[in-house]
């Protein structure tokens, strides 16, 4: 007797959600306060447990590919990526607290953002050169 594979099973869903974090990708190339870098690395992670092609496809991609394997291999941020995300975060929260949020929104929202910056800013901005 064969057994059935549900039609909507883990795998199906993970490279849903690939697709959904490479269009964020993709939307964050072109809104400045919207991170570009953090959606590829999240797709590459359900590609790699649901897609080897669209795994692949991400990490020999002439523009995302080399931080991907430099993430991927290396936990690398580059300099560049951790400028933008403190100048996107920090537009973001300014937005943020002159809206009508409440204030325990953007405590909240600068807590979260100052726990990631303090995590990005403690990653390599290069490979090491031993690795090369």
């Amino acid at each position: 007797m064969r057994k059935k594979i549900p039609l909507f099973n883990r795998c199906f869903w993970l490279h849903v959600a690939g697709i959904v974090f490479v269009g964020l990708g993709f939307i964050g190339m072109a809104l400045p306060v919207m991170p570009t870098t953090i959606f590829f690395i999240l797709a590459l992670a359900c590609f790699t447990r649901s897609s080897p092609k669209l795994e692949n496809w991400l990490l020999t991609h002439p523009k995302f590919g080399p931080s991907l394997v430099a993430w991927r291999q290396h936990q690398v941020i580059p300099i560049k990526g951790k400028i933008g995300a403190a100048i996107g975060m920090s537009v973001g929260l300014l937005a943020l607290s002159y809206s009508s949020a409440p204030i325990w929104v953007v405590w909240s929202v600068a807590i979260t953002e100052a726990a990631v910056l303090s995590y990005i800013l403690t990653r390599p901005s290069a490979i090491p050169a031993n690795s090369k």
